[in-house]
This record gives C-alpha cells, structure tokens and sequence, in this order.
C-alpha cells in the first residue's frame, strides 16, 4: 500500500506482522541483516526502485517489533475470543501505545446470507455488538474513550421482503453506527419506511457522503471537498 505521504501497512496478526526469512533457511538472515544495516540508503541511489524497497524493508522492521511488543501487553479489559474481537484488541493496544496512526480498520465476514438468515444474523450482530462492547471498555479505561469515533457499516444493505429461502438478498439503504465519547447520541435522519419502498427496497434517507463530511472536517480534520470530490451538506456528529 502507497500513499503520498504515509505507507500504510495491513497484517492479519501481529505475530505474522515479522520477517520470516529465517523461518524459511537460516542462510536468508545474513542477506537481511545486511540491508537493514545498512540505513535508509545503504549506497544506492535515491528515488530509485532499490531505496524505496530498503526504506519500506527498514520501516516494516521498526513497526514490526513496536506493533509486536505493544499486542504483547496484557490488555486492561478482558475481550471475546472472536475474530473481529482479537482485531479490535490489537487496535486497543496500539491505542494504548500511542501510535500515531489515524485510521484503523477491522472487518466481519458472513453477512452474506441467503438463505435461513434469522440464526446467523444474530450470531453475527452478538459477535459485533460484544467485540464493541470490550473494545470501548478498554478505550475507558486507557483513558483513551473521548479520542476514538468508531464508524461500522456494511457494503451492502438488505431488501425488505424475505426471499424463498428464508433470507433477504442484497439492497440498498443500510444503518450505520458512530460510537465515542464525543459522539452526538440518538438518530440522524429519520426511520426509512418499510412500505413506501424504491423497487422493494429502502429509500435511504441520509447521504452517506454527509456522514463522511462530518467526519473529514469535524474528526479528522481532513478536507472533505478534496477527499469526496465534490461539497456535501455536513452531518452534525460530535458534541463540541
């Protein structure tokens, strides 16, 4: 991943998060070693393909022991053992650590269901609802609960009817939630009506984008005509 000023990083743990060349044959260590001794340059040319690989070896390497030791603290809440849980875990830690890192993402999977939806679903939105749970009880008691705006959201909403199956198939309008200390409670928008419907499905009644202004100017403090291409009347979200 490339940006123009940041190179963000994913990994799906924090123990892979390492490099694993030894791992592979002892004879890779000594080739490694030698780069990330050799500085940010290591005699080669600047803005070439060469420098910008040992400078993204070299930044792996130094994030990669921080993330390590910070995911090796023992955590000040006790979390769930699901995966969205241990996600949202290592984003406390890092929190804790004091990483400068703006955006964090974590993601759930399975909601893509078709067919006998009701006990899944439910599953799905406990595992959800009990990983947010854990992981703003760690923010509190980092003293950390007023820093953190937390955005979920799917990439897909429901229809309104259920199908054959025992399920709903892909629509199009879909809640969004906002959690934080300095979060404006209660609705934004109002209900969508469940009969008034555009082809069977919701009529959104918020323009996603006005959420995102809200976000970019007033949480982030990014320019949301730059970022969405275009202005958008601003959702007001954050208590002052």
């Amino acid at each position: 991943m490339m940006g123009e000023t940041q190179k963000p990083i994913a990994f799906e743990s924090a123990e892979l998060f390492r490099w694993l060349g030894k791992d592979v044959h002892e004879s890779l260590g000594e080739p490694y070693g030698s780069v990330t001794r050799a500085g940010p340059l290591g005699g080669v040319e600047p803005d070439t393909q060469m420098s910008f690989l040992m400078r993204t070896s070299l930044d792996a390497q130094v994030s990669s022991d921080r993330i390590r030791s910070a995911v090796a603290k023992t955590p000040l809440v006790e979390y769930p053992r699901s995966q969205l849980a241990q996600q949202l875990r290592t984003i406390g830690a890092l929190i804790r650590d004091g990483m400068k890192t703006r955006v964090y993402y974590a993601s759930l999977s399975g909601f893509d269901t078709h067919g006998g939806q009701l006990g899944p679903h439910g599953n799905l939105m406990r595992q959800l609802g009990d990983a947010l749970l854990a992981f703003h009880n760690d923010l509190k008691a980092q003293g950390n609960e007023n820093r953190v705006a937390t955005l979920c959201f799917s990439e897909f909403g429901r229809r309104v009817a259920q199908n054959g199956s025992a399920g709903t198939d892909h629509g199009t309008a879909g809640p969004v939630f906002l959690i934080g200390g300095r979060v404006r409670p209660g609705l934004l928008g109002d209900h969508p009506s469940m009969t008034d419907l555009d082809q069977g499905d919701l009529r959104y009644t918020v323009d996603f984008r006005s959420l995102y202004a809200g976000i970019l100017d007033d949480w982030l403090g990014a320019p949301s005509e730059k970022v969405l291409g275009g202005t958008f009347p601003k959702a007001k979200l954050f208590q002052v």
